[in-house]
């Protein structure tokens, strides 16, 4: 009887004391026997956040915020290009047996929309689009087909995004917004707006300026439809404040810090949102990045997209589309889509992925991460509007600028072994060849294109290492 009071009388926790930050630090210090705390334990991140060894609750002073618009379930995306449009309509529908919960349709020229979506189940599986071109009236022919089929479609209209990429309109300023304004005066309950933060991440700048990029790229947007464009002179503001914005991101290896870059988007665009009065919520999509993939010993590729889709569950994206581990040098081949998606319905379905919504709620390093990035990056943001706004200081090269920077010193410490990529800078097997299995070409392409400004490039930190080896093979 006497066991069962005491085991009844047990309160788990409670029973121990409490420990303070004070006290925690103090032991450590004991424990390092004489060594700097600061120099020894404090990490200073590319972003300027210095990372503690601990965090503790004492180091917050108010409650944790709920992070705006975290979804309650994530989808697994499959990402297919469409050439032909029957191939492309037997890979989706074959994708959506296997697994698959929506379907990015990547595309540079217009199609046939009965072909592709022959037998699709709209309904249940959404529909993104990535088109390299801007039609105005494929776009309507687009939303007239979708009107009857009760489908969820995001078309990720993104001028802005097409510019810093190729350095070039669709064709020309004027053109291109007169397009967008007039397929939003129609259609503004559609998720038509899209912002392309991977272009930022694969090119190499850093989760900070990702993060300060991504609110003033958003922001010209919402200025334009707000006071400038022939929207708001047509539409009743309510309407106007419907408009849908979907957040394109890329994930990058650096495993806590992409979990609070997810967080610390959705609580800045809520604060933007919230100035404009729309709705305060964004829809994300991620992807692993490309920044650090390989061609030699290519199949660490794998660990590395796994964990970048874990920070994407994590931190609260919509929808996450894993990234096959040889895209960067095969061509689409049914092998890499159906290991990449396998990754997804592991992670989602055998390790619990799905079980819990907003995991890293309450984290104490996660939401101390969550609100320096943020913070960092409200100040880039406001001194971005400052200079002029986003696209000014696209014109005049700042933003590519920054962004080179960044790579550049990263590629840096590449180079000196602090940044490791295991089968490349670290741990090479001088034995491995690539060179009769390329099917792509995996490096920077150059075209001697004439452009209006220069356009951001991505480039892979291996790829300099990978050329020379290819040149001994």
């Amino acid at each position: 009887m006497s066991k069962v009071q005491n085991t009844q009388s047990f309160d788990g926790f409670t029973d121990f004391n409490e420990v303070s930050a004070k006290q925690w630090k103090q032991k450590i210090q004991v424990d390092l026997k004489g060594a700097d705390y600061n120099e020894t334990l404090v990490w200073n991140s590319p972003e300027g956040i210095h990372v503690k060894p601990f965090y503790h609750q004492d180091d917050f002073k108010e409650d944790f915020q709920n992070i705006p618009g975290q979804p309650k379930a994530w989808r697994i995306v499959q990402k297919i290009f469409v050439d032909n449009e029957e191939i492309a309509n037997s890979i989706a529908l074959d994708a959506i047996k296997r697994g698959a919960e929506a379907i990015v349709f990547k595309a540079t020229k217009k199609f046939n929309l009965q072909a592709l979506f022959n037998n699709f189940p709209f309904e249940n599986i959404p529909i993104y689009f990535q088109l390299n071109f801007l039609s105005k009236n494929f776009y309507t022919e687009l939303f007239t087909f979708f009107s009857t089929k009760n489908a969820t479609v995001f078309y990720n209209i993104d001028l802005l995004g097409n510019l810093a990429k190729t350095g070039n309109w669709y064709q020309n300023l004027n053109s291109d917004h007169e397009i967008l304004d007039t397929l939003l005066k129609v259609n503004l309950k559609e998720n038509i707006i899209g912002v392309d933060l991977s272009l930022y991440q694969n090119a190499g700048a850093t989760v900070v300026q990702q993060l300060a990029y991504a609110m003033a790229h958003v922001n010209e947007y919402l200025n334009h439809l707000f006071s400038q464009s022939a929207v708001s002179k047509t539409v009743e503001m309510d309407a106007i404040k419907e408009v849908k914005i979907t957040f394109n991101l890329a994930v990058g290896s650096n495993y806590f810090f992409e979990i609070a870059k997810i967080r610390a988007l959705r609580k800045l665009f809520a604060t933007l949102a919230k100035e404009y009065g729309i709705n305060e919520t964004c829809h994300i999509i991620a992807t692993p990045s490309k920044r650090n993939k390989t061609l030699y010993d290519y199949n660490v590729n794998l660990l590395r997209s796994t964990t970048e889709c874990m920070s994407a569950i994590l931190g609260g994206a919509d929808a996450v589309c894993n990234m096959p581990y040889d895209e960067i040098f095969h061509k689409r081949n049914e092998f890499g889509d159906r290991i990449a998606r396998n990754q997804l319905l592991i992670l989602k379905h055998e390790s619990y992925f799905n079980a819990v919504s907003n995991p890293a709620d309450g984290a104490y390093y996660i939401e101390s991460l969550t609100d320096e990035l943020a913070e960092k990056a409200l100040q880039i943001f406001k001194d971005i509007e400052k200079g002029g706004g986003f696209l000014q200081l696209l014109k005049e090269g700042t933003i590519q600028k920054k962004i080179k920077e960044s790579a550049d010193k990263e590629e840096q410490l590449f180079e000196s072994g602090e940044v490791k990529l295991l089968g490349t800078n670290y741990h090479p097997n001088q034995n491995d060849k690539i060179k009769n299995d390329l099917e792509l070409f995996p490096f920077v392409k150059r075209k001697p294109v004439k452009t209006i400004i220069a356009p951001i490039v991505e480039k892979r930190l291996a790829e300099n290492v990978e050329q020379q080896r290819l040149s001994n093979e």
